[in-house]
This record gives structure tokens, C-alpha cells and sequence, in this order.
């Protein structure tokens, strides 16, 4: 019990760290090897290697860097920026127009790129102007930019569901199969919350000037179609190819690498300098991905060791009666440790912990894993350390940060609403991955 009490007191000293600010990956390995030579000798570490060679061999792992590759090309491909200016152009002539245009454009983008960070600045830096320029409420359209930009957290193919899946033995492709009916499910209440306050307070989401808008003509319409049709054609190849049980997301992640490059290039927007930089930071946010990874294997290995994971297990099990009891009180936990904390640390050191109680709750793993998803999705839009409102300030220096915060209030209840309908509901959650295994019949 002695041995236990010191495990639990691992977070705190973790926590301490990473609020002064030392490096995440660094501060794990740290911790754990000064509480894995203090109660359990160097020799324990004797372990670690094979640990960590399991991670690098992970062939599910190996969908990451292509996904983030896919997204880094399609961004430097001016992608983004060309869908949101015609959807803007194509819905601009109605009440709060910019903004369904922007939440529909947010969704797709997230389905291409899937990288949080990269799609809220590009919209931050596109459609917010835009929206403030036609005289939007800066609230409504900073909360439509973030929460929009936020959906690749949750929309496949999500970089966290990925890590989820992974974490917690849930095959990848029914999480991204699962995923589909929560994240068209917020894109529609995204859209009714807008088309409510643009009925509601029509001067907060006024139309664009015809002149403005250009008229909606044939060739416009065909511009939009022949911008629309490649990436959702993308978006279909590599979903479709998951879905359908003809390839692993791994080798779907490669296809939609390659999809990316050929349609930068066939639209002629990438030269030598745009690969590089893609590739570039590709590299940086793989390495920090992985080495986040390697330090929360030694963490969680001397956490285990030291028998932190049986002292959880014990409180919440006599702590908890019902599955319910436990699945409220983990999910206030993540929510809250989202708030300051990067969904990576959460997926590296936390769900390992909770994953093996929500089994012996008979909790299901990929229901579990949705609701943590959501759950990461949410903390990043709420107030104050939402990292998605620091991306969007940090694009729009400009924009008050009291806006910021009163615009995206109404988005995070959306996101809390779909939360409790799907815990509620496991339902939602669980029926098209059934529905896809019964087509492949498995």
C-alpha cells in the first residue's frame, strides 16, 4: 500500500512539471526514472527497450506520420483556402451564409487533413476576416472559425482516434467507422445553432452585398464543383477503401498520402519548396508524437511496476458501484484534465489507466473510446486554456479575447449535448461499426 501511494504520487509531480514548463516528453522520462530507481532499481529498466521497440514496430502507429503528411500537403496545395472562398461566395448571398459555409468547409477539411492546429489557423486566417469584414458578431464567427476548425479531433481520419484506437486494443477502423454518425451529428447542430441566431438576430449573421458576393453564375458553379469533387473524391478513396474492409487504415493512410500529392501536383500548387516544408513538418510533429510516446511507455512501465494501476483499479471499483457512477466520474476527469493538458498526455498516460476499469464495468472499448474522443474535442474549445482558441488568437491578433470566449460558449453545449445523447445512447455509437462488420461479414 506504501509502494502504491508513492505510484498515485507521480501525476502530481508530473503535473507540477509540465505547469513550470519543462518539455512533456522529457518530464515523463524524467519522473519515471527517478521513481523507477528509487523503489524499483535500474535494473527494472532492463524492460523499457522492448517496450519501446514495440512501439516503434507498430504497424497501426506507422497511419500517423502519413496522415499528418496528407494534411501538411493539402494545406500547402491552397486547398483550404480555395474551398472556403467559393463555398463563401456560393452562401454568402443568405442570412449567416459565411458561417454554414465555414462549418460545412471545417467538416471537409477535417476529413482531409485532419491536423486541429493547421486547419483552425487557415480558417483563422481566411473565413474569420471575412466574416468580421461583412459585419458577422465577432463572437459568432470566432466560435464558428474555432469550433469548426476543432471537428478534426473527432471527424476521421482523426490523428487522436488513431492513438485511441491504439491505447485501448480498439481496431482503428471501427473507431473511424463509429465516429462518423457523432461528427455529421455535430456539423448539423453547428448549422441549426447558426441558422437559429441568423433568424434570431439577423444582424449578427447579415447577408453579403450582391456585389460582394459576385452573382451566383454557371461558371461558379462549375468552379465550386471542380473544387469540391477531388477532395471529397480523397475523403471517399481513403474512408471508403477502411469502411469497405479493403485496406487497413494504415495502407489507407498511404493511399490518401499519395492521393494528396497527386492532386497538389495535378492542380499544380506544390514545387520543391512546398514538399520540403511539408515534409519538414511532418518530422517535427511525428517526433513529438513519438517521443510523447516513448516517455509515457517508461512512465506507464514504472507506474505499473510500482503497482500504481492496481491502487486505481481498487479505488474505483469499491468506490463505484455502477458502470454509470464510474463512466461520469472519468469522464469529468478527462474534461478537466483537458483543460490543461494536450490530448496526447491524456491518450498516453491517463486512458491506459481507465481503459482496463471501463472493461471490468463491461463498459464497451469503442463506445469508450467515442465518448473520450468527444470529451478531448470538447476541452479544446472550452475556455480558458482551450488550445484551439490560442491557435485562433494567435492567427487573429486583432480579435477580443472576451469575444472569443461569449462565441464559443454555445458550441461547447453542442458538443456537451452530443456527449450525454451518446453516452445515453451507446446505440449511436455502435451501430454502423455492426452494420460494417455485418457487410463484411464478420
Amino acid at each position: 500500500p506504501l509502494m502504491q501511494t508513492w505510484a498515485l504520487l507521480m501525476f502530481p509531480v508530473l503535473f507540477l512539471l509540465l505547469l513550470l514548463g519543462y518539455p512533456v516528453a522529457f518530464t515523463l522520462g524524467a519522473v519515471a526514472l527517478v521513481f523507477g530507481w528509487l523503489f524499483l532499481g535500474l535494473d527494472f529498466f532492463g524492460l523499457l527497450p522492448l517496450r519501446i521497440w514495440g512501439v516503434m514496430t507498430n504497424f497501426t502507429l506507422l497511419a500517423v506520420p502519413l496522415f499528418v503528411f496528407m494534411g501538411m500537403v493539402l494545406e500547402r496545395s491552397g486547398l483550404a483556402a480555395d474551398l472556403l472562398e467559393t463555398a463563401g461566395r456560393l452562401c454568402g448571398r443568405r442570412r449567416g451564409g459565411l458561417a454554414f459555409a465555414s462549418v460545412l468547409i471545417g467538416g471537409l477539411l477535417a476529413a482531409t487533413t485532419g491536423v486541429v492546429g493547421a486547419t483552425v489557423v487557415t480558417m483563422g486566417v481566411i473565413a474569420l476576416p471575412a466574416m468580421l469584414k461583412h459585419g458577422y458578431s465577432p463572437s459568432l464567427a470566432s466560435g464558428t472559425v474555432a469550433a469548426a476548425g476543432t471537428l478534426g479531433q473527432i471527424v476521421p481520419p482523426s490523428i487522436v482516434l488513431i492513438l485511441l484506437g491504439d491505447v485501448m486494443g480498439v481496431p482503428v477502423g471501427r473507431l473511424f467507422v463509429g465516429a462518423v454518425l457523432p461528427g455529421m451529428l455535430l456539423i448539423f447542430l453547428y448549422l441549426l445553432y447558426i441558422l437559429l441566431v441568423a433568424w434570431r438576430r439577423p444582424q449578427a449573421a447579415p447577408a453579403v452585398a450582391p456585389a460582394a458576393a459576385e452573382g451566383l453564375d454557371g461558371d461558379l458553379v462549375l468552379r465550386a464543383v471542380c473544387g469540391l469533387l477531388p477532395p471529397l473524391l480523397l475523403v471517399a478513396a481513403v474512408l471508403g477503401s477502411i469502411f469497405l474492409g479493403i485496406a487497413s487504415p494504415t495502407e489507407s493512410a498511404a493511399l490518401g498520402a499519395l492521393g494528396a500529392v497527386l492532386l497538389a501536383v495535378v492542380r499544380g500548387r506544390l514545387n520543391l519548396a512546398g514538399l520540403y516544408q511539408a515534409m519538414l513538418q511532418t518530422l517535427r510533429l511525428t517526433s513529438m508524437v513519438f517521443l510523447i510516446l516513448i516517455g509515457a511507455t517508461a512512465f506507464g512501465l514504472v507506474f505499473r511496476g510500482i503497482g500504481g494501476d492496481a491502487a486505481i483499479f481498487g479505488f474505483m471499483t469499491s468506490h463505484f458501484s455502477s458502470a454509470a457512477g464510474f463512466l461520469l466520474a472519468s469522464m469529468v476527469l478527462i474534461f478537466l484534465l483537458g483543460l490543461f493538458l494536450d490530448f496526447l498526455e491524456i491518450c498516453f498516460i491517463v486512458v491506459p489507466v481507465l481503459a482496463p476499469i471501463g472493461v471490468y464495468f463491461g463498459l464497451d472499448p469503442l463506445w469508450l473510446g467515442l465518448l473520450i474522443a468527444l470529451n478531448l474535442q470538447t476541452a479544446f474549445l472550452t475556455p480558458p486554456v482551450g488550445f484551439s482558441l490560442f491557435y485562433l488568437k494567435g492567427a487573429a491578433p486583432s480579435l477580443p479575447l472576451r469575444a472569443l470566449y461569449r462565441g464559443i460558449v454555445p458550441f461547447v453545449c453542442i458538443q456537451v449535448a452530443v456527449i450525454v445523447l451518446l453516452a445515453s445512447c451507446p446505440r449511436c455509437a455502435l451501430w454502423l461499426p455492426d452494420l460494417a462488420d455485418r457487410l463484411q461479414g464478420l
